[in-house]
């Protein structure tokens, strides 16, 4: 069992000084130009209350559907979901944000922490609405750290690679498995069905002005 810190260092090399002397303060142009080719991000976020767990939830757009409008801030407009809206409450009690970006086909990642507030005023909101994507609200992030993470996990992962994908069937649909968990006995839409209605509701988020 490993409980301090002398233990766990004693397991490792120290970190080489460029792994120490990457990690920038803000956006430069690299980590802004990084962002506005990526289509997809993971949200990190942690609840106030005693004992509340830690929240990792995917956000995606079109690339650049976060934007940089400065070196300290990124703009990420919050999307349709299913409004049970962990990431948003726990950003209530709790500001602090970690994000990671990933461009589909590249094996570097962009890590970007920070602390954000949740922002609906016109001003900002209006950005979004010529792609068609007026959100409700706007997750402003102020900027404290930017990190480009190395290309090993994607390599160890191959996670483009073609070969390593996966038939979709080797998993049941994701609503037989939802139907499994919570023991219902009607039976479940189907994946096809499930697919048609989410491209409806997406095809609505794209109507220009209109809320997801």
């Amino acid at each position: 069992m490993i409980e301090t810190l002398a233990q766990l260092r004693a397991l490792y090399a120290a970190p080489a000084e460029r792994a120490q002397k990457k990690q920038q303060p803000q956006l430069d142009a690299h980590c802004q130009r990084f962002i506005a080719l990526s289509p997809f991000c993971v949200l990190a976020s942690a609840g106030a209350a005693q004992g509340a767990l830690l929240d990792a939830s995917p956000r995606g757009g079109l690339p650049g559907f976060a934007r940089t409008p400065d070196a300290h801030t990124v703009l990420l407009p919050d999307a349709g979901g299913n409004n049970r809206l962990d990431t948003l409450t726990n950003l209530l009690a709790d500001p602090r944000i970690g994000m990671l970006f990933i461009i589909p086909g590249v094996d570097e990642t962009l890590r970007v922490n920070g602390t954000a507030r949740l922002r609906d005023e016109a001003a900002l909101t209006d950005l979004f609405a010529a792609t068609g994507q007026r959100p409700r609200l706007v997750i402003e992030v102020r900027v404290a750290e930017a990190y480009l993470h190395c290309s090993k996990a994607f390599m160890r992962s191959r996670l483009w690679q073609p070969g390593a994908q996966q038939d979709r069937a080797v998993l049941p649909s994701m609503n037989q498995m939802i139907h499994d968990q919570m023991g219902l006995a009607t039976p479940p839409e189907t994946a096809a069905a499930m697919a048609e209605r989410y491209r409806a509701q997406l095809a609505m988020e794209q109507q220009p002005g209109t809320p997801p």
